[in-house]
């Protein structure tokens, strides 16, 4: 199935422009599946990509989306206090969740009392209830929890979520949740969702803004034949993939 999942690619000359569609493509898919099965499971992360949906708090958005059905999930998170100053949890709810009437109940963040490993045991014991209680979706395809839509970003080494090039963790097969005490980016202790759960989603949108990305988003959409895949290559949902890029991270294709 993933094999063929559908790929587009779209290139603004801003990265202001960029924002704009990126806000209409996100409240149409919450209009879509709000209209389908009354509710909407979206999965934010961190770095540039908040301020990327920073149009959603404005009109006509603000007043149109259905927020009481959204459902927040975090695709990495860095093991820190929720008001620390690297803490995803803590840049959406600045850029995001604080301007939005979205149940606090149903934004689930990381416990940051606990150590990484325990930190990524309770997000997908968290994760299994919200299967069991039918607020998630298992793939048919996989077995893994189908989320609506997935925003993610990606380094300048092509990593995604807290999946860095090179390592263990890009082969994890069983695990919905898993933790890392090693990232080659600080902070060095982190949870993050596996490539299984990434790759179970509906819709991917991959948003890469500014120059420093130019070189991966080539590695990774241009025709160059390179044996070691970037983490980035390796996303490929079951749904539909949208890269959403500015003409400075595109500056190389």
């Amino acid at each position: 199935m993933a094999a063929t999942a559908e790929r587009k690619v779209e290139v603004f000359d801003t990265e202001e422009v960029l924002a704009v569609s990126l806000a209409k493509y996100v409240a149409d898919l919450s209009d879509k599946f709000c209209k389908e099965k009354g509710a909407f499971t979206i999965v934010l992360s961190g770095g540039s990509l908040i301020e990327s949906l920073r149009k959603l708090v404005e009109p006509p958005y603000i007043d149109s989306v259905e927020w009481s059905k959204w459902h927040v999930f975090w695709l990495d998170e860095r093991v820190v206090p929720k008001d620390h100053k690297d803490s995803n949890y803590k840049l959406a709810y600045d850029g995001l969740l604080s301007k939005v009437p979205i149940l606090p109940g149903n934004v689930y963040a990381i416990n940051d009392a606990l150590s990484a490993e325990g930190a990524a045991d309770d997000y997908e014991t968290c994760l299994k209830h919200l299967v069991t209680c039918g607020v998630l979706a298992l793939s048919a395809a996989s077995g893994f929890p189908k989320f609506d839509l997935m925003l993610l970003g990606m380094g300048p080494d092509g990593h995604v979520a807290s999946l860095f090039p090179g390592h263990p963790l890009l082969k994890e097969k069983e695990r919905w949740v898993t933790f890392i005490k090693d990232s080659p980016k600080p902070p060095p202790e982190r949870i993050t969702f596996t490539f299984p759960v990434i790759n179970s989603s509906a819709y991917i949108a991959l948003v890469v803004t500014d120059a420093p990305q130019a070189g991966a988003v080539q590695r990774a959409l241009g025709n160059g034949q390179n044996s070691d895949k970037l983490p980035v290559q390796m996303v490929s949902p079951e749904g539909e993939l949208t890269w959403f890029l500015d003409k400075d991270a595109a500056s190389k294709l």
